[in-house]
């Protein structure tokens, strides 16, 4: 497994993003040389873990469990062939495009070293108006949602720098078998899986192990009425 790319995203004005600024970072594009990688989390930083990158709807994106997206250079090919049209490295707004890397069965509270920096999976991308205004292709949402391959949002456990070309190390996987694929479809199309996802345990983003949590109140209070 290794980094293809970093890609970093400018803030532009943009017609179809519901951000307060009116701007979006989706448009990333690979960065030369070096990148600082941190927890977006801490006082005083930004929206996202990677240095140079904008995120411009905190309400949704970035911070401390959404600090750095990867998705899968074989994706990004898939899509290609199913939109017949290039799609460059970072097309998606991801941080990392990957490659050898099964994203799909990456489980939450994975972790990687990548150059310097230490990351842990921590939840997966769900698509959103941003997005499909970005894509410009009908009926977006659905299809990606279909395809339930999201790729994985990290956070930063230890800050480093990461640069293309570098090697991935999967350094630790837990025991549970909680996918990001299995959090991306319990959570879209098939929420009778939203227990299973609790199996991560604190590894997993807190709004989806509310969002479980509520399934399972819910569940609970139906069967006694």
């Amino acid at each position: 497994m290794k980094l293809l790319t970093v890609n970093v995203g400018r803030p532009r004005s943009a017609g179809y993003t519901d951000a307060p600024s009116g701007t979006t970072g989706i448009d990333k594009r690979p960065a030369d040389g070096p990148v600082r990688v941190t927890d977006p989390g801490a006082p005083g930083a930004g929206g996202s873990g990677v240095a140079g990158d904008t995120v411009s709807d905190l309400r949704f994106h970035g911070g401390t469990h959404q600090a750095v997206y990867a998705f899968a250079r074989e994706e990004l090919d898939h899509w290609e062939a199913e939109l017949g049209r290039p799609l460059a490295n970072g097309s998606f707004g991801e941080n990392l495009t990957t490659s050898g890397a099964d994203l799909d069965a990456a489980l939450i509270g994975e972790r990687w070293r990548v150059g310097t920096a230490l990351l842990e999976v921590a939840s997966v991308r769900l698509p959103c108006r941003t997005f499909a205004g970005w894509l410009d292709e009908r009926g977006w949402v659905k299809r990606f949602t279909r395809r339930a391959s999201p790729g994985a949002y990290f956070r930063v456990l230890e800050p480093g720098e990461v640069r293309a070309g570098e090697p991935i190390r999967v350094v630790h996987r837990p025991a549970h078998q909680v996918t990001t694929r299995l959090v991306f479809r319990a959570v879209t199309l098939e929420r009778p899986l939203l227990p299973e996802i609790l199996a991560a345990g604190e590894a997993l983003h807190p709004d989806f192990r509310e969002t479980a949590h509520t399934y399972l109140r819910t569940r609970t209070a139906s069967a006694t009425i």
